[in-house]
């Protein structure tokens, strides 16, 4: 059975995209970026951002019946190769137990020019 999570993002409805999508015991996140979805704001550092974009992954994966630790693939996209560091420092304290395969890409730029940071992830949801 196949179920969409919203995650609060006006993106989504106007995009027609869903922030998640469970099937077959997975959690598919869509890419996030930084942004305070409630107040559409977002801080201008990348460090910052993959603080937020984890924050919204969280609360889906929550959602979801799953967490941070189910994560089994994960991938960072970054606009600045000098922004790596600090976003690989802050994915590596936050998946320090669940360790996904995982995968950073420098790419030329995001949608808005204010995103430096996306992340996707798949997540597994435990039985029970």
């Amino acid at each position: 059975m196949r179920r969409r999570i919203d995650g609060g993002s006006s993106f989504e409805r106007e995009y027609g995209y869903s922030r998640a999508v469970m099937q077959n015991g997975f959690v598919f996140v869509a890419g996030t970026t930084g942004y305070d979805y409630a107040a559409m704001t977002m801080p201008d550092e990348a460090g910052a951002q993959a603080e937020a974009c984890w924050r919204t992954i969280a609360g889906v994966l929550d959602q979801a019946g799953s967490s941070l630790e189910q994560v089994v693939r994960a991938t960072y996209y970054v606009t600045d190769r000098a922004d790596a560091e600090a976003v690989l420092t802050v994915c590596g304290r936050v998946l320090r137990e669940s360790r996904p395969a995982a995968t950073l890409v420098v790419v030329a730029g995001l949608l808005r020019p204010e995103m430096k940071v996306e992340i996707e992830v798949t997540a597994v949801v435990p039985e029970g």
